[in-house]
């Protein structure tokens, strides 16, 4: 009887393990066809085979020469929006989490609901602000547009875990005489590593991935996401597509890479080593 329960799960595990190999290569595959594509000479992409027997890199040569500067941008802009959007959240979301401060939960209330407001009306807003501040075409102006999404979220995912750091913790080193401010540098932000590197790269990756913004505040080709770069390639009559599907895997590469690296922290509790 042992035996059969135990050859049922064993083919339940197979189904499972066949199901979700199915449905992982069906997700994939547009990721495979794009670095298929991107191998392509030039005019044969569209009817490439399965593998590319001869793989050209003219496309990559393409993609750096006209999307190099865009490229280099949005990695300005997406790390730039990482640092704003910390460095304004982290001590927000202490404060909130710590101090007794009168309506706490309004104002999360507040931050919550900034999120569910539509990026465009957001980004005709800040159009007519940037129009006079002369933040139009401009880096930094890309980087406070994309905070406007990094800072509550961030906010919203420190705050929930300073609230779990125990005030042990927290007594313990106010009893060696350590203040406030060296408290929040030396005991919580290190504690909240984890969350830090999730709300970093959430962050990164909203502001690595916005074309709204860089659509409606830049109207020069000086300052161009890589985004809108692509969104511009692309045209009715284009035969670089071995180049567009290229400039699509270069933008993809530091997504990819941050995700492999930063997943074991966000998995990883940082209080449990705390308290032993």
């Amino acid at each position: 009887m042992r035996g059969g329960s135990a050859r049922r799960a064993r083919r339940r595990g197979l189904l499972s393990t066949v199901v979700g190999t199915v449905l992982l290569a069906v997700m994939l595959f547009p990721v495979y066809w794009m670095v298929n594509a991107s191998l392509q000479p030039t005019g044969t992409t569209l009817g490439a085979g399965w593998f590319p027997s001869r793989p050209h890199l003219g496309g990559y040569a393409t993609a750096l020469r006209d999307q190099g500067p865009n490229l280099v941008t949005s990695l300005v802009v997406a790390l730039g929006s990482v640092a704003f959007s910390l460095g304004l959240a982290a001590p927000a979301a202490y404060a909130l989490a710590r101090f007794s401060l009168r309506g706490t939960r309004l104002v999360l209330f507040g931050i919550l609901f900034t999120q569910m407001v539509p990026g465009i009306v957001v980004a005709n807003a800040l159009y007519g602000a940037y129009n006079d501040l002369g933040l139009l075409n401009s880096r930094l102006g890309l980087v406070l547009a994309d905070s406007t999404s990094g800072i509550p979220f961030a906010v919203i995912i420190l705050h929930s875990f300073m609230r779990g750091i125990p005030r042990e913790i927290i007594e313990a080193a106010r009893m060696d005489g350590a203040g406030r401010l060296r408290i929040f540098c030396a005991v919580v932000l290190p504690l909240s590593r984890n969350a830090l590197i999730t709300a970093a790269l959430f962050t990164f990756l909203f502001a690595w991935s916005d074309l709204l913004f860089g659509l409606t505040l830049t109207t020069t080709d000086t300052v161009r996401p890589v985004t809108l770069g692509i969104y511009e390639y692309i045209g009715a009559h284009t035969t670089q597509w071995n180049a567009v599907m290229a400039t699509a895997v270069l933008a993809s590469v530091p997504a990819v890479v941050l995700l492999v690296a930063a997943q074991r922290f966000i998995t990883v509790d940082a209080t449990s080593g705390a308290l032993r």
